[in-house]
């Protein structure tokens, strides 16, 4: 690599192979989702907006259920074994809804569209937290700083690549052989992580305290994530985050359903509207994360990263309550996820260097799926009752803009407890111990 690019991309030559790998892990992973998103909305909004209200609550049920299931194989097996399973489950329940839909087309409607749209959505939260949690595993503190935002570049061009995929593939092959596409970039994804997890430590891997033990079984009980996110004032602020987050995104994804909903009730116009929407943001998050990221959170930190989106929501909820067009909405909504995805996400993910290796996939779960579906289920009742009560936007930017500034200061605070942990060496356990499972856990 020349001095120019290395500068550029705050890459060593030494990290260029792992970083390339964990790039085409979340290229994998997110171009399977992206293929089928802009269906599942429009499905989803078959029979009414309130419908979909009531989806993410089953959507937060069914995570709540998947998460013992899912900290039982952490406890089981060893890392790439449970990574694969649930990818391999994943893609094992596309296959079948594939199969559903072309030997028994007379059984697909409304109700199974409801039923496609809450596995969707879970599917959605635990393929990027699995992915998420290998890398805090994988990767030291200095390296997630420096390079989580590039690696979050190939899940950005998935992103962009499974829609691409769907609107070239969709009549030749027909929609339900989309559902075999995004099955085959899961299998790839697991071949990814196989690579990600075997690569050769590096020098930062031999800084840390759990280095090399990928191949130990973790242990513990299944809801030790639980638990441990009850106990640990640390957890328990990155579950708040992660609640006002994703409170404030169902808001605006429930205005943005509104505005949709108003153009016509013709599901392609929908589905085409959606499509458009996604494709601006993923082209606005690349620039962020190619370009400024890396830098961005290297230079001013942690803390500083994950205030920046409170304050982008703060002002776009007051420029949206002035202007009230589906424009601005647009507009609003791609800084939003921009900022969310490019910088947002790689920070907060960075606050799992610092947790115990048990923490990272079990506590991580359980905020990463039941907490995040539980802040939809908040926000949709929210506004549901805006809406009942015939108030409008303004009155929206009133609920969301002091609920950004309590936002923005307890990402300072998560920030500034990572900091301080980092310097001390210390680490989060909020998992209590537990003996190691029977031996023959340890197999695949």
């Amino acid at each position: 690599m020349t001095g120019a690019l290395a500068r550029l991309f705050n890459l060593r030559r030494d990290e260029v192979v792992p970083v390339l790998l964990a790039a085409a892990f979340f290229f994998c992973v997110l171009c399977a989702l992206m293929v089928l998103r802009p269906a599942r909305d429009a499905l989803g909004m078959q029979r009414g907006i309130e419908a979909v209200r009531w989806l993410f609550m089953a959507t937060a049920v069914a995570t709540l259920f998947a998460n013992p299931v899912f900290g039982w194989l952490v406890a089981r097996y060893r890392r790439m074994a449970f990574i694969a399973a649930t990818y391999a489950f994943f893609a094992a329940c596309l296959v079948g809804f594939w199969a559903l839909l072309m030997l028994a087309p007379e059984a697909v409607g409304e109700a199974s569209g409801m039923v496609f749209y809450v596995f969707f959505s879970v599917f959605n939260l635990f393929a990027t937290m699995v992915f998420w949690a290998l890398m805090a595993d994988r990767f030291s503190l200095e390296q997630g700083k420096r390079f989580f935002a590039l690696i979050a570049v190939g899940g950005t061009l998935g992103a962009i690549a499974g829609p691409a995929l769907a609107s070239l593939l969709a009549q030749p092959l027909g929609t339900p052989a989309l559902l075999l596409v995004a099955a085959g970039f899961l299998l790839l994804a697991i071949v990814a992580a196989w690579g990600v997890a075997r690569v050769r430590p590096q020098a930062g891997d031999r800084e840390r305290p759990d280095a090399g033990a990928g191949h130990v079984v973790i242990g513990g009980a299944a809801w030790a994530g639980l638990r441990a996110v009850l106990r640990s004032p640390y957890l328990l602020g990155i579950a708040g985050y992660v609640v006002v987050m994703t409170v404030m995104a169902t808001l605006l994804y429930f205005t943005r359903l509104q505005m949709v909903a108003a153009l016509g009730d013709d599901l392609d116009l929908r589905t085409t509207v959606f499509a458009n929407i996604d494709l601006i943001v993923q082209l606005a998050t690349l620039v962020l994360q190619a370009v400024v990221a890396g830098h961005l959170m290297k230079r001013f930190g942690v803390a500083f990263t994950l205030a920046l989106l409170p304050v982008t929501v703060a002002l776009g909820f007051v420029g949206l309550a002035m202007v009230g067009t589906l424009a601005a909405l647009i507009v609003f909504e791609a800084t939003f996820r921009a900022v969310q995805r490019a910088l947002t996400r790689p920070a907060r993910e960075t606050l799992y260097t610092v947790t115990s290796r048990e923490d990272k996939y079990k506590s991580k779960a359980f905020v990463d799926t039941f907490v995040y579906r539980g802040g939809d289920v908040i926000g949709a009742q929210v506004e549901g009752l805006l809406v009942r009560l015939g108030l409008g936007l303004a009155a929206l930017a009133s609920v969301a803009v002091p609920l950004a500034l309590a936002w923005a200061a307890l990402g300072l605070w998560l920030g500034r407890a990572q900091q301080r942990l980092a310097a001390t060496g210390e680490r989060i356990h909020g998992a209590a111990a537990a003996p190691a499972p029977p031996p023959q856990g340890d197999r695949p």
